[in-house]
Formats: structure tokens, C-alpha cells, sequence
């Protein structure tokens, strides 16, 4: 019997996944990911992820804040209402949110000042962050720095960085996300790297499916969707490039992502 994998990235409210949310979870219980965070990335789908987690307590939980291309839509009442969503037991970290200067779906300014605005948030309640980060760094540091210690933990989702940017974080406590990026022989080959320079207990693992299904998986999804089942396969990725077995691999980051998000 395979030890459980936890999922801390999955956007199952996704429209790829209207059709056979159901199947999609099945699959995934039956490869071994028993557990799965829903992200939510603005009010909206904040609320789809709760609704989700709380109809199969069993395997979800969820998030809830808003990502940086969705920043520009946030207003006044934006934090009431994940104020309120966090107030849920499946509710387990605020975000996705943080940064993103690759793209700028919503200006800089704005990233800023809602970003601050939930790390705010998850320091009044006490809940870990789930991050973003694209070609922010400094800013994203800067930020974080303002609020040292007055959060009780946060995981950079989706790590893609440098070794510098990597060993910052580190320094200043953070934990990282893995996702199958790694197995991305165009974009990923550093990662193979770097991923030996974290500790097994900064580690968690990821899909962000529907999103970044692995490009080195044989065979391929016909339709190229990405789901929680293909974690396997990022954790096999991990354990090769770190040199660990993949039970070792699978025993750290499921303690690990079971304390951060205080899994029971």
C-alpha cells in the first residue's frame, strides 16, 4: 500500500474539470494522492473551493484569496468575505496570493496594496499563506519582511526561481511548492538542480493542475489537462533528482504539508 500523497495546488473548480470533477477525484484517491488543496484565486472561486471541500471532507480542503491578475478587481468588501470563507474548517490558508510582474494582468500598485492587504489578513487569523511569485522578487521580499513573524508560515507555490531567490526564501523561513515544472526539460533543468537544496521538511508537492501537466509524462493526456493523479510523477522527478527514495520523499512532504496546513 503506497504511503498518502497531499496535493497543497489543485484548481479543481476549474471549467476543464465541469464534466468529470467526480472521475478526476476517483482517479486521484486511486493513485495515492489522499489529500488535496482547492486553490482559490478570487472571491469567486474562493467560494467554489470551500463549497467543494466541504462536500468531500475526506479528501479536500481549501483556500482562500485572490491571485495578482485578479487584484485589480478587489475592493472593499473583497476581505470581508475571505475574512468570512476562513472562518470555514476546510478552509486551511489564505491565497493564492502575492505577486506577478511577468504578466501584469493588474498594475503593480494594486498587486502591492492587496497582497499586503491578505498578508494582513492571514496575521489577524493566524493561517499560513499560499503564495505567488513571477519576476517580483525584491518586492515580494520586501513585503513579506514587513510582516516577519507575525504569520505563522507561508509556501511559495509553484517555485520556478533561482538559486538565490530560492536560498532567500529559505532564509526567511518560507516553504516551497514543487510542481511538474521540474520535469519540464526546456524551463525546468535548473530546478532539478536546486530541489537538492531544500530541506524535506520545506517541502511540499504540487500539481496546479489543470495546469503544468508534465511534459516527460509517457503517455501524455490526450487532451494535455493536468489532475491530482499525475503527482506520482512529480514525486518521482523529486526523488530522483534528490537522490531519496520515494518513500522518504513521500513521508517528509506529507508531515510536512499536514503540519503547515494543520491537517489533524
Amino acid at each position: 500500500m503506497p504511503l498518502p500523497l497531499i496535493d497543497i495546488g489543485v484548481n479543481l473548480g476549474h471549467a476543464s474539470f465541469n464534466a468529470d470533477r467526480q472521475q478526476v477525484l476517483d482517479r486521484a484517491v486511486a493513485a495515492g494522492v489522499q489529500t488535496m488543496i482547492v486553490t482559490g484565486t478570487n472571491v469567486k472561486s474562493s467560494c467554489e473551493a470551500q463549497e467543494l471541500a466541504s462536500h468531500c471532507p475526506e479528501h479536500l480542503y481549501a483556500t482562500a484569496g485572490v491571485h495578482p491578475h485578479n487584484a485589480r478587481h478587489c475592493h472593499a468588501e473583497t476581505m470581508k468575505t475571505l475574512r468570512t470563507l476562513a472562518k470555514h474548517q476546510e478552509v486551511v490558508a489564505i491565497g493564492e496570493c502575492g505577486l506577478d510582474y511577468n504578466r501584469d494582468f493588474s498594475p503593480r500598485p494594486v498587486q502591492d496594496l492587496w497582497f499586503a492587504a491578505q498578508i494582513e489578513l492571514a496575521c489577524e487569523l493566524q493561517m499560513p499563506l499560499f503564495l505567488h511569485e513571477r519576476d517580483a522578487h525584491q518586492q515580494f521580499v520586501n513585503l513579506l519582511r514587513g510582516y516577519h513573524k507575525q504569520f505563522p508560515a507561508a509556501v511559495v507555490h509553484c517555485f520556478t526561481g533561482n538559486g538565490d531567490e530560492l536560498q532567500a526564501y529559505l532564509d526567511m523561513g518560507l516553504f516551497i511548492g514543487i510542481t511538474g515544472w521540474i520535469c519540464d526539460e526546456r524551463r525546468g533543468q535548473h530546478l532539478r538542480e536546486l530541489v537538492r537544496q531544500i530541506p524535506l521538511d520545506r517541502l511540499m508537492l504540487e500539481t496546479d493542475a489543470p495546469f503544468l501537466t508534465p511534459r516527460d509524462m509517457q503517455p501524455k493526456p490526450k487532451d494535455g489537462r493536468n489532475e491530482p493523479a499525475f503527482l506520482p510523477h512529480v514525486l518521482q522527478a523529486v526523488a530522483s533528482c534528490t537522490g531519496k527514495s520515494i518513500d522518504d520523499v513521500t513521508e517528509a512532504t506529507t508531515k510536512t504539508a499536514r503540519a503547515f496546513f494543520r491537517l489533524g
